[in-house]
């Protein structure tokens, strides 16, 4: 076996440190992308993966506390080297997905299914950082392990950022996933490799001549004794790495749930939580309190701007948006990370330190999962999380000593003057604590029922009660999702995105068989809101609403009365459309509709699975040869017009854009539908020509597929 000295074994430390983070960075947005499409794209998706990935670093970090501490060395690499035996029973990864059943939660059924595809590669890789820095600072009795920490984390941040940037954007998703399982295979074999010249070096000699020593004797590995971290510096552990799990959750979730769920905005927040990581425990000196409080107050005070202006018509733009909530999101861990580091232990608690850390991540993730959506009706952990990072800062600037700074500048020598500082901060929380106060009460104030599940937030908003203008809307976070007038002679009224002029009126009512024949229509809907579209029902048709969220349904039938009062009659079912539809086809048979209306994507979260070739082929096979395809692509955010363009041209169809823009009836807003159909007489009708819209340009080469989508290349910037 080839052998290498002691001066150059720093080398495959740091080669395997980087190649294990890079490896567990870069399967989290593969996992998350391949599990988004199984439950209707929401965001939350994405946060249940990272908690279940905590969870594994928690166990990764355990498992190397308590074998470094309670096995001999011989026998921790021969327990590492089985386990990564095994391991390997599960490569491919994701080749066996199993499904989770249908009797538990969307989060506990997506860690279930995460726990049996990936598990144990994912914590072998998450052990192998701090066991293999527990051995360096074995063989490297002088030198400091934690910088290799830092390095762990640039492999982690290149394995983020490589994903959206460049892995997405050439290389379909089977094809990531082979490529992952063929390099966790190399780790693998660099690792065995290594451990055997660990032993050689380490102990200085031959392999099977390594006495069963335990890693605590000092003849071969030891460290000077030094008392274990007192319970209260445990806890201060705790604190801080849980606020900056909170806090990078948090803003993940607002930003998907106001942008868009895509790769790009799981990745940055994440890349920005582990740069630092990297800084403050690459050295001390980067992370200095007279830079970082000041930055700290800037970014949170500006997205208490972003905060307080939310729900005004003239909002930020996308990218200052982006901008505004990641330097926020830095700031906070900075501070987080940055007190952590200087609380450090010695180097015999590593791994001690490292379990509390990932502890810590995994608490802030359970939090955000599990407890926030039961104790708060919106997305308060992020408010929370604002204030008590504030508070946290003052705390420090009280009882922190001042005269470790020594740069002199005119806002620096202000900071010093600790009174000053203390005042200043002090109105300052008092301004946070009002601004995010009244961005809650905005939402809360006109609402008559508010409700947070794995798929978002659902407001019921009621306006004008007892006048002649008295309506009531459902929004989802701040997207409208439906608008209603309660007076009794407008309640039937069509609004919204689908007034009297929109695509909508135009493909029912104006549909041959009902125009020429006055016969029935069947109709299918993926995506309910209130249910307005019910309201073009005539007696004897059917229509069919696909809906993921249970919680809309019954808000649709308590709050509103279009599923009620509508002629047609009328089914809801729930669960994802694309799985509900398959399971339609392969049971039943086609539903033989007339019309499908594809309406999932005026909201933020861009359910990408549902525009694909196979999701086409799927409603064509429900579809009636003559029948309308329909896709509403009103969106702030994201031009879908080319996708669904290309879906037309896949399967030799025609592809009609209209436009309406909202003035026909009251409350009705601008909207933007395609309709694809091969219907000639519903193509030539003298209404659909006069309302359609001339294509200025041919459609971009944006063709998605199951195993290749990206969100990315259709944001509007």
């Amino acid at each position: 076996m080839f052998n290498i000295s002691r001066k150059h074994f720093i080398y495959p430390f740091a080669i395997l440190i980087f190649t294990s983070a890079f490896l567990v960075f870069q399967i989290q947005p593969i996992i998350a992308k391949m599990l988004l499409p199984l439950y209707g794209g929401t965001p939350s998706v994405w946060t249940t993966c990272v908690l279940f990935f905590q969870i594994g670093l928690l166990t990764g970090y355990g498992y190397t506390h308590i074998l470094v501490k309670n096995v001999k060395l011989k026998h921790q690499l021969i327990i590492h080297s089985c386990l990564l035996a095994i391991s390997l029973l599960l490569i491919p990864i994701m080749s066996n997905m199993p499904k989770a059943p249908q009797n538990l939660s969307q989060t506990l059924g997506i860690i279930q299914v995460l726990a049996f595809s990936v598990g144990l590669p994912f914590i072998l890789l998450s052990a192998s950082s701090p066991l293999f820095q527990y051995w360096f600072g074995a063989v490297y009795s002088k030198k400091s392990p934690y910088r290799l920490y830092a390095l762990s984390n640039i492999g982690s941040l290149l394995g983020l950022l490589s994903y959206p940037f460049v892995i997405e954007t050439v290389l379909p998703l089977s094809t990531q996933i082979l490529i992952w399982s063929f390099g966790y295979l190399s780790f693998i074999g660099m690792t065995i490799w290594w451990q055997c010249q660990l032993v050689k070096v380490s102990l200085g000699k031959n392999y099977n001549e390594v006495n069963d020593t335990k890693i605590q004797n000092k003849k071969t590995i030891s460290f000077s004794s030094v008392h274990s971290p007192k319970f209260l510096v445990r806890i201060i552990w705790l604190f801080l790495t849980a606020g900056g799990s909170i806090v990078l959750l948090a803003f993940t979730n607002k930003m998907c749930q106001d942008i868009a769920a895509l790769p790009f905005l799981w990745v940055v927040p994440l890349c920005l939580y582990l740069i630092t990581f990297i800084l403050c425990f690459e050295r001390d000196a980067l992370y200095q309190r007279n830079i970082w409080f000041p930055f700290l107050i800037l970014s949170v005070s500006l997205c208490g701007y972003l905060l307080h202006q939310e729900y005004e018509e003239n909002q930020t733009s996308l990218i200052y948006q982006i901008i505004i909530y990641c330097a926020a999101l830095f700031g906070c861990c900075m501070v987080f990370h940055g007190e952590l580091v200087r609380r450090r232990p010695a180097k015999q608690d590593l791994t001690l330190f490292y379990i509390h850390i990932a502890l810590g991540g995994a608490l802030g993730g359970l939090f955000v999962n599990f407890i926030a959506p039961i104790v708060f009706s919106g997305y308060w952990e992020l408010h929370i999380s604002l204030v008590l990072v504030w508070i946290l800062a003052m705390v420090i600037l009280a009882t922190h000593n001042h005269a470790e700074h020594k740069i002199h500048i005119l806002w620096i020598k202000f900071y010093l003057k600790r009174h000053y500082s203390l005042s200043i901060g002090s109105v300052g929380i008092v301004i946070l604590i009002w601004v995010l106060g009244r961005n809650m009460m905005v939402m809360k104030a006109p609402s008559i029922f508010n409700t947070r599940s794995f798929f978002g937030v659902l407001h019921v908003f009621e306006y004008d009660k007892e006048t002649s203008n008295h309506f009531r809307i459902l929004k989802h976070g701040r997207v409208g999702h439906g608008v209603q007038w309660m007076h009794t002679l407008d309640m039937d009224k069509p609004t919204a995105y689908y007034g009297s002029c929109s695509a909508v009126a135009l493909a029912i009512n104006r549909f041959p068989l009902r125009s020429n024949n006055n016969l029935v229509l069947k109709v299918g809907a993926i995506g309910l809101g209130i249910g307005t579209i019910a309201t073009y029902g005539q007696n004897n048709d059917i229509f069919r609403f696909y809906e993921i969220n249970s919680d809309v349904d019954w808000i649709a039938r308590d709050y509103f009365t279009y599923l009620k009062n509508s002629k047609a009659n009328i089914d809801v079912i729930i669960g994802d459309a694309r799985q509900t539809m398959k399971r339609e086809l392969e049971t039943t048979g086609s539903q033989n509709y007339d019309i499908i209306l594809v309406d999932a994507f005026n909201g933020d979260a861009i359910p990408t699975h549902l525009l694909t070739q196979e999701a086409s082929d799927l409603y064509w096979e429900h579809l009636n040869e003559d029948g309308i395809l329909a896709f509403h692509i009103t969106n702030k955010q994201f031009d879908l017009s080319d996708v669904v363009r290309q879906l037309a041209i896949y399967t030799n169809k025609e592809a009609i854009s209209i436009i309406d823009d909202g003035k026909c009836d009251d409350y009705s807003v601008k909207n933007f539908w395609i309709l694809i159909t091969s219907n000639q007489t519903f193509i030539n009708d003298i209404q659909v020509q006069k309302a359609q819209n001339d294509w200025e340009f041919e459609p971009k080469p944006i063709i998605w597929t199951d195993d290749f989508n990206n969100l990315f290349e259709i944001v509007k910037w």
